[in-house]
């Protein structure tokens, strides 16, 4: 699999540097309070397991399904295939992805997640790609990396399931995944 690596972006130390500075930010933001982290599944697993040893306050976690990609491109429409379980009424709320792209699949997330009478939403994300945005509402506050525009797989990432159990973060070659 690792063939298939054009680059490697980050390396496994670099991804934990920026996790555990990430962690301490949400310690400070929610000191003294309780937030949910909820990630979104499957590719912020890897990314949500490291964060939460690195935030010193109480959380809570549950998880949300989406699915807006087929492939290495956005289908234009989310889908939820499975929501969270615990409620998020007036709750301080942490979304936690493993890329921010053009936005579409946080901002109905976002939606849904104020519909649920969140008191707070803010979004964590591990790598976040500013240039591709067309949903703003969408911008995280909380990022690891600012990405270029590139394919990556690794640390969760994917393409078509595979490549998410790489311990870094590496550009695909192209060769694998256009049309």
């Amino acid at each position: 699999m690792e063939k298939y690596i054009e680059e490697i972006l980050y390396s496994e130390a670099d991804i934990k540097r920026e996790v555990k500075r990430i962690g301490k930010e949400i310690t400070r933001d929610y000191k003294g309070k309780t937030p949910i982290l909820v990630g979104l599944l499957k590719g912020s697993v890897p990314f949500m397991a490291e964060l939460i040893k690195y935030i010193k306050t109480d959380v809570q976690i549950d998880f949300m399904k989406v699915s807006s990609y087929c492939g290495a491109h956005s289908s234009g429409s989310v889908r939820i295939v499975s929501d969270t379980t615990t409620s998020l009424k007036d709750r301080d709320v942490v979304i936690v992805e493993d890329i921010v792209d053009t936005g579409l699949t946080l901002s109905e997330v976002i939606k849904l997640i104020k519909a649920k009478g969140a008191a707070s939403i803010a979004i964590c994300t591990l790598c976040d790609k500013p240039e591709a945005r067309l949903y703003p509402a969408a911008d995280p506050k909380y990022i690891g990396f600012n990405i270029p525009d590139k394919f990556i797989v690794g640390f969760g990432l994917d393409y078509n399931e595979l490549y998410r159990n790489l311990p870094y973060i590496g550009v695909l070659k192209k060769e694998v995944y256009s049309d």
